[in-house]
């Protein structure tokens, strides 16, 4: 292995964020520049229908194959973990063939798994494919955001940021609402195929475009250099606040969206599961506050965004509690609008604090943020099985109250 200094480190970093003199970003007036938010919004939504369109399909896949809640989400969280553990690896091979490589690779392995997921003979196999699949898919999320920051100006990163980010809410609804309906027609397999066509075309929409990347040279970076850019990352407190607010309330927000399901097709409500799948549109909430995340960041600054947006997380879990199903939607909105703005806000913060290391700062986010997704998501069925609906609630807002307190003491005031 070539041994490389941190000094050298940061010097293919500066190579790396400036690989054309003078470049400074594209400018949202430009062709360009729409073209990137339009195609890394089709990469949002290839990745994440993908991820956790099985999510629409749980209760009707724990009653199939007779297992419990917790069995059954781990179609979504094995999915979630490959996200994880492919992060870092991602990064190291984005910073040896470019970001935008390294994305086209990672969108085309993704579709084609899709289909073979929807194949498996078995569920040890669709579980193990899963895995996999989400190992591949972990090429978006870990590049996207480190890809804005060197193609787009830095006065209007957290703009394009949010862009994207709503682009994976698009995604994520998109995944669950065409798989929860489809399952009652077609069977899970032809519901998971929708999907798979769906993505496929968004990936090929991504493919093409996507512009030639300016800000970015690749820089044959050893597993130094990675190492070195993981060290820097975890020695800084506020990417290190910033990781727990993605890992604390991306969890209690899969684990919602993983159980409020069975309660509604459960005797309170007794919705048909292609009824019940519809909460799904909720997500339409996201897609509105990431947006608007990333122009209120502006004026309030990145800290208030973070906590006024899990303010509104804990509210509306708790009037998720009601007993009318039209209270338990509002509550659902506010909940979902008050997530996507602290994840807009959150993981545009890490790209912008991170001089060092952008690709490994941006990557640990995304292991924390998955990790989040992959074990609390499960872990909190449990809560579900022990405690009904009021033990899920109570679990979230007490992560969401663990979050806010980190935020409080770590993160500084001010835009």
């Amino acid at each position: 292995m070539t041994s490389t200094s941190p000094a050298a480190s940061s010097a293919a970093d500066a190579r790396g964020r400036s690989a054309e003199e003078g470049w400074q970003g594209h400018l949202p007036r430009s062709r360009d520049y729409r073209r990137i938010l339009l195609g890394l919004g089709a990469a949002g939504l290839a990745t994440f229908a993908q991820l956790y369109s099985p999510q629409g399909l749980l209760p009707t896949l724990a009653r199939g194959l007779e297992v419990s809640a917790s069995d059954a989400a781990l179609s979504v969280s094995l999915a979630t973990l490959g996200v994880a553990l492919a992060v870092l690896p991602w990064s190291w091979v984005a910073d040896r063939v470019g970001r935008l490589q390294a994305m086209r690779a990672a969108i085309v392995a993704a579709t084609v798994l899709g289909v073979l997921v929807a194949l498996a003979p078995s569920l040890e196999v669709l579980l193990a494919l899963r895995l996999v699949e989400g190992m591949a898919l972990g090429g978006l999320p870990a590049l996207a955001v480190t890809y804005l920051h060197e193609e787009v100006h830095g006065s209007h990163t957290a703009a394009a940021a949010a862009a994207y980010i709503s682009g994976t809410t698009l995604g994520g609804a998109a995944g669950r609402l065409v798989a929860g309906p489809l399952a009652g027609l077609v069977g899970w397999r032809g519901a998971l195929l929708a999907v798979a066509a769906l993505c496929a075309v968004a990936s090929v929409a991504f493919l093409r475009l996507m512009p030639t990347a300016r800000g970015h040279r690749a820089t044959g970076a050893t597993a130094r250099t990675v190492l070195h850019g993981i060290r820097t990352s975890l020695r800084d407190p506020v990417l290190l606040a910033l990781y727990a607010q993605g890992a604390l309330l991306m969890g209690a927000f899969v684990a919602v969206y993983n159980y409020l399901a069975f309660r509604l097709e459960g005797p309170e409500f007794g919705l048909p599961a292609s009824v019940a799948s519809l909460i799904f549109a909720a997500y339409a909430a996201g897609t509105v506050s990431s947006r608007s995340a990333g122009r209120w960041v502006g004026r309030t600054g990145r800290r208030t965004m973070v906590l006024a947006s899990t303010g509104a997380v804990v509210v509306g879990a708790l009037v998720t509690l009601s007993s009318p199903l039209p209270l338990v939607v509002v509550g659902l909105l506010v909940f979902t609008a008050g997530f996507f703005a602290v994840h807009a806000t959150a993981s545009a913060w890490v790209g912008a604090r991170a001089t060092t290391g952008r690709a490994q700062a941006t990557a640990l986010y995304n292991v924390a943020y998955y990790s989040g997704s992959a074990v609390v998501g499960w872990a909190l069925g449990y809560a579900w099985t022990a405690l009904g609906w009021p033990g899920v609630v109570a679990s979230v807002v007490g992560l969401a109250a663990v979050a806010a307190v980190v935020a409080v003491r770590t993160l500084p005031a001010g835009r």
